[in-house]
């Protein structure tokens, strides 16, 4: 009986071609959107899993609310760990101290590379369950070792060579024996970009700044911990809470909070609003899972409108099956099995087109997503997503064929109804509705990204590029290498800052001014900078001036953005006195708001100072009279004269600038790519449709014809139902987006504003599909030789 039903089911597929192409291509198109969706959240959802101890892991963090403020931190002071380590030993298998994941030089022999990496406790790779290839995780117990990735140790080594032993040199002054190399860690880990570890004391020992800067007032690291066992994290923070303030009273005002962020929660809810709320990417995990969900129904409901508009069709063979002693369990039994066959068809091909699609989905969703191919549980929930698709595709057309009357089918009484394309037409309306919101959000989206592209940023980043200075020597040796720089022509200016001007690395307190209301609580940022500053980027003065040689009082001279200045209370700033930890600055200058952060918030209050001896990177002004590839081989040339031992690794603040959009702008062109294939497949359905009805329509539009109705006319009444149904879907769709739109635009501080023309035109773009679509059946029946459609009459 099964095998009967299913050869019907082909029959009937096979002698609809076009019907059958629009379910399984709509189908089809659904199950791929979804497939990839389900993908895309399963690598969120388990991200960080690689490491054994996922479970256990977690960074400690502290709160303060300053000025009403709410702010999350990962920035820690060294005792604070070793405190961790001692007075709470029972609570934790390791505590690990970390400097910040950056880029260094490791050189072997003639090789040079620029790799991330960072340095940890010796625990650090058992807590992390790093997968060793060759030595073991204890390879940092040795004080000037280092355990490199697999990649890192090609890059180095060749595949020939073998690593362990060899001596490789950390930004051409740290030799350390390589102790053990460990498997590239995957692209959906918190730590992917660690391609070396070395050991916590050796840095320490390296690094001059850090022993007077070890108190509980420096947060300057990260800590991270395993707990025990049976350890809970919420208890623990409990008892940890409170250890900076006993340690720092004087920080009281800003109610500093201890705790525990588990590993779990870093990738998804790794966000806080200044209220204290949770926030992070979990919000568009759900998002994304939605439209998944609504993109299958969408191909669902095209199945469910061409069954049940092909009803007086099959109304005369469910009449004979009737008659002839079929029972309505067995009929209902028929058409699912046309709708199996169908989802089963649809699936095979869904993975085709995954298949197809995944690199550049890959590239757009910046992943490294593959199918599970052996994974059983993705088996499993493919087999029972398809069949619960075919289920719920072919239930209603299942239900409702089976239900017809035989005496009346058969004497020819039978009649549809005035309702019977209620449930079409409502269906088509939850298809656009669909879409539309979509549309209107993707829309919004770019507008926002826009927006804050559009944002002056109040220096200019043409032509501007900077070097981190990784290497020993590159400092002290300023003055020389600025002039031999511009003395190429290639450079129009140079300097060196704490920061680079797409980043703002460092906040401090203990500011004084006067007239500073005393229960006032302050924060800057702070960025040391060399002279020539300002003319390299380009920054804006509204009052006062730049830093200056001809002025020996400026090495206590101090600028400040329009923010900082407007966040003391500042009415005439310039030289007036700022006392910073008690030393004494005199303002000589406010220079406009500088985009330094997130483009999409308010910009920070920030203080420059001239102090050469903080340099982190050099700025570099290129000559725009010269071509940059010209340019950028005099530049490598100057510095392989002063850094031998460092390869020429530059990045161009635009394209740094332009990463501050990434996560939006991926956002939004996922979003397009779904509206897009969300609009197809509701095309694919009303042109279904279209055609059905049309075809129904064949005789009416022979008469109406004969006795003097236009193409126009018909193409009118053929397109005005359809019209109906979307200008319907668009009163829904505009309040629903709105309200969630609104509501998302809310989490940033800078942000655009929802114009009515983005309904208007959303509408329109709707309606003008709507019309592409029916068009062509409309105007092909419109056409249609009378003769032919009324000959049978």
């Amino acid at each position: 009986m099964l095998r009967n039903y299913f050869k019907i089911a082909f029959r009937n597929l096979a002698k609809h071609k076009g019907y059958s192409f629009i379910n399984i291509g709509g189908l089809a198109t659904g199950m791929a959107v979804a497939l990839l969706i389900g993908l895309w959240m399963y690598d969120e959802l388990s991200f960080d899993t690689y490491h054994q101890n996922y479970d256990r892991i977690a960074k400690v963090l502290q709160s303060a609310t300053i000025n009403g403020d709410y702010g999350v931190g990962e920035a820690m002071p060294i005792p604070l760990g070793t405190e961790l380590r001692t007075a709470y030993a029972d609570n934790f298998s390791h505590v690990v101290m970390s400097s910040r994941t950056r880029e260094h030089i490791l050189t072997y022999g003639e090789r040079k590379f620029i790799k991330t990496g960072t340095f940890l406790s010796p625990e650090a790779p058992d807590m992390f369950t790093l997968k060793m290839l060759s030595g073991s995780r204890e390879g940092l117990q040795e004080p000037a070792s280092i355990l490199v990735s697999e990649s890192v140790a090609q890059a180095l080594f060749g595949t020939t060579d073998e690593p362990l032993g060899k001596i490789i040199k950390i930004d051409n002054k740290l030799n350390v024996k390589v102790t053990g190399v460990y498997e590239d860690l995957p692209y959906n880990t918190e730590f992917r970009d660690m391609n070396f570890i070395a050991p916590w004391d050796l840095y320490v020992s390296s690094e001059p700044w850090i022993k007077n800067n070890a108190g509980w007032d420096n947060n300057s690291f990260q800590i991270l911990v395993q707990i025990a066992p049976k350890a809970d994290f919420d208890a623990i923070s409990a008892k940890i809470r409170d250890l900076r303030l006993k340690h720092v009273p004087e920080v009281a005002f800003a109610k500093p909070e201890v705790f525990l962020h588990p590993m779990s929660r870093w990738h998804l809810y790794s966000g806080w609003d200044k209220s204290g709320n949770v926030e992070g990417r979990i919000q568009y995990v759900w998002l994304f899972g939605i439209i998944g969900v609504f993109v299958l129904v969408l191909a669902c409901i095209n199945f469910m409108n061409l069954s049940t508009a092909r009803s007086e069709k099959r109304a005369k063979e469910v009449g004979i099956r009737k008659a002839v002693g079929s029972v309505r369990s067995q009929l209902i039994s028929q058409f699912f099995s046309e709708s199996l066959l169908v989802a089963a068809v649809a699936f095979v091909l869904s993975f085709l087109l995954v298949l197809l699609l995944l690199a550049p989905f890959n590239e757009v969703a910046d992943k490294k997503l593959s199918i599970l191919w052996d994974e059983p549980l993705f088996w499993l929930s493919g087999l029972g997503f398809s069949l619960l698709t075919g289920v719920l595709a072919g239930s209603y057309p299942a239900l409702y064929l089976s239900s017809f009357q035989p005496v009346n089918v058969l004497k020819g009484t039978f009649r549809i109804g005035r309702f019977a394309s209620l449930p079409r037409k409502v269906l088509v309306i939850v298809q656009f509705t669909v879409s539309v919101t979509l549309i209107i959000g993707t829309i919004i989206v770019f507008r926002q990204i826009q927006y804050a592209k559009n944002r002056p940023i109040g220096y200019n980043r043409n032509g501007l590029i900077t070097i981190a200075m990784n290497s020993p020597e590159l400092h002290g040796r300023y003055n020389a290498l600025r002039n031999e720089l511009i003395e190429t022509g290639a450079v129009a200016e140079m300097s060196t800052s704490s920061t680079p001007v797409t980043k703002l690395r460092s906040q401090n307190v203990g500011f004084d001014w006067e007239g500073k209301d005393p229960n006032f609580k302050e924060q800057f940022g702070t960025v040391a900078v060399t002279h020539d500053f300002g003319k390299t980027v380009g920054w804006q003065f509204v009052a006062g001036r730049d830093f200056s040689r001809s002025f020996s009082t400026d090495s206590s001279g101090m600028i400040l953005n329009e923010t900082a200045a407007n966040y003391m209370g500042l009415k005439n700033p310039v030289g007036k006195i700022v006392k910073w930890n008690g030393k004494p600055f005199r303002v000589v200058g406010i220079v406009k708001d500088m985009v330094m952060g997130s483009p999409f918030e308010p910009v920070y209050q920030t203080v420059f100072v001239l102090n050469y001896d903080w340099a982190g990177v050099i700025n570099i002004k290129l000559n725009p009279q010269r071509s940059t590839s010209e340019s950028l081989a005099k530049i490598e040339d100057v510095f392989r004269q002063f850094s031998p031992g460092s390869p020429f690794d530059y990045k161009f603040s635009d394209q740094q600038y332009a990463l501050k959009f990434a996560a939006e702008e991926r956002i939004g062109k996922l979003a397009s790519v779904f509206a897009i294939l969300a609009i197809f497949i509701s095309c694919l359905g009303l042109f279904g449709l279209a055609s059905y009805m049309t075809e129904q329509r064949t005789k009416e539009i022979g008469v109406r014809k004969v006795l003097g109705a236009s193409v126009l006319n018909l193409w009118g009444l053929l397109s005005r139902d359809f019209v109906f149904l979307v200008v319907i879907s668009l009163a829904i769709a505009t309040p629903v987006a709105y309200y969630f739109l609104h509501n998302w635009l809310q989490t940033y501080e800078y942000r655009t504003e929802i114009s009515w023309w983005i309904f208007a035109a959303s509408g329109l773009g709707a309606l003008l599909i709507t019309l592409l679509t029916v068009s062509f059946q409309s105007l092909k029946a419109a056409l249609m030789n009378p003769v032919k459609s009324l000959r049978s009459e």
